[in-house]
């Protein structure tokens, strides 16, 4: 999969380093040193994932995710961010280098009824 990375100064908001909507990934100039490549490697999971589920289908499952999986946390923040099951796929396998190219589709699934 072809990803485009855009550097630019509005998307994602302040305090973001980078957001993927497939099939780009967005990268703040101001927080483009801290763009590593263990960072892309995550950021093109949410890809693969973003294309599994098309695009809409991602943003609506991730936000009906956050929401239940904050709840569920009570509304620890960074918790409920980091159970989220796309979340968890992207962290648990950030740091392997060729993931993306033997990854299952739908491998998020398996992270979807549990909690970080």
């Amino acid at each position: 999969m072809k990803l485009k990375v855009v550097y630019n100064k509005y998307i994602p908001l302040n305090g973001f380093v980078a957001l993927t909507l497939w099939p780009w990934i967005f990268v703040r100039e101001d927080k483009s040193a801290k763009f590593t490549p263990m960072m892309k490697r995550h950021e093109a999971t949410h890809a693969h994932q973003q294309a599994e589920c098309l695009l809409v289908g991602f943003l609506i499952i991730y936000c009906l995710e956050w929401v239940i999986k904050e709840v569920l946390c009570w509304f620890d923040h960074d918790r409920a961010y980091r159970s989220i099951s796309f979340e968890q796929e992207a962290y648990e396998h950030q740091e392997e280098i060729y993931y993306n190219n033997v990854r299952r589709h739908y491998a998020w699934l398996r992270y979807l009824f549990t909690i970080n």
